[in-house]
């Protein structure tokens, strides 16, 4: 099977734009999303966006698919009929990523019984104001560290009488994870700029034709 996630991390041209525009197009998710100052979790749709946007950028739309069945709920893009799950996590840790999101504790619990890494990720750490990075995690290494930690300490539930909506892979696991050889990373820089962006004038100019 050709790799083709590593093509990105080979294309210096690329790195470089990466570096330089996903804090830039990020911030402007948060902008998009944000009430009173408080950044919405409709956030985590916007950046999935504009990562798939990426992915069409290098490869072309004719090799990647975007209306996944929503029965696949890891799935997130096919690239080249491969699927591939995106993520993105804040802050300087690797804990709060999402396995499946879910707020009935019984299916969280079977989830847990029946998962078993199924596809690549494409994991983003935002970091703002210090360090992150856009990491490529093959699903040979997922499989690898989740045989070698098992299901219970690969996979966290959610506290009972707590709604923290979604089963996470533990912090250890993915610590392991992007650790791992085979893992490959582009670190980014997350410095904000300052914007003069409305998020309502895209809107307004279109009723305006």
């Amino acid at each position: 099977m050709i790799n083709h996630l590593v093509k990105i991390f080979e294309d210096q041209e690329l790195i470089d734009k990466i570096k330089k525009r996903l804090p830039y197009l990020f911030q402007i998710a948060e902008i998009e999303s944000s009430r009173a100052g408080k950044v919405g979790m409709e956030v985590g749709s916007l950046r999935e966006r504009m990562l798939v946007a990426l992915l069409i950028h290098r490869f072309g739309e004719e090799n990647v698919k975007t209306d996944i069945p929503i029965t696949k709920a890891e799935i997130d893009v096919e690239l080249f009929g491969e699927p591939i799950s995106i993520k993105t996590i804040t802050g300087k840790g690797f804990s709060g990523v999402k396995l499946v999101w879910t707020v009935d504790a019984q299916k969280a619990k079977e989830f847990r019984e029946n998962y078993y890494p199924n596809c690549d990720i494409l994991l983003i750490q935002i970091n703002w104001g210090s360090v992150g990075g856009f990491y490529y995690i093959p699903l040979e290494i997922q499989k690898k560290i989740f045989g070698e930690m098992g299901r219970k300490k690969y996979i966290k539930l959610p506290k009972p009488g707590t709604n923290p909506r979604g089963v996470e892979i533990t912090k250890e696991a993915l610590s392991k994870i992007v650790d791992s050889e085979g893992t490959n990373f582009i670190k980014i820089t997350w410095q904000k700029t300052k914007l003069d962006y409305d998020p309502y004038k895209k809107w307004v100019d279109y009723w305006k034709e």
